[in-house]
């Protein structure tokens, strides 16, 4: 896990190092489990980083997303919580349904930076 994020650096007095580890958890996933039952388990890692400003949030969403063979990275700033799962467009015809977010990055990691400002 010391190659995930290599410019953001840990020390003994914070927990970077168990979020570095999260991440690599997180980008490497998890197995699904088929249960005797029938029963399916997914095997996703979901993760959240909450935290005093300046402590290396986006910055790791950023890594995420470059790691990430599939990702899908927005700002709180400029989505809507509708706007993650899918959007009305006008188009020539007249109106389109268009995934948001949430929708083009299944399979992969969505990354949504200041949750908070949605």
């Amino acid at each position: 896990y010391a190659s995930i994020a290599p410019s953001i650096c840990a020390s003994t007095k914070d927990v970077i190092a168990d979020v570095k580890k999260a991440l690599a958890s997180l980008l490497f996933g998890g197995s699904r489990k088929y249960l005797p039952d029938g029963t399916r388990m997914r095997g996703d890692i979901n993760m959240l980083l909450m935290g005093d400003p300046g402590t290396a949030k986006s910055q790791f969403l950023k890594f995420a997303e470059k790691a990430s063979p599939i990702c899908i990275y927005t700002s709180g700033k400029g989505s809507s919580a509708a706007g993650l799962t899918a959007a009305i467009v006008r188009d020539k015809e007249g109106f389109a349904l268009e995934g948001g977010a949430m929708v083009l990055a299944d399979g992969g990691v969505v990354c949504i930076d200041e949750f908070d400002k949605m």
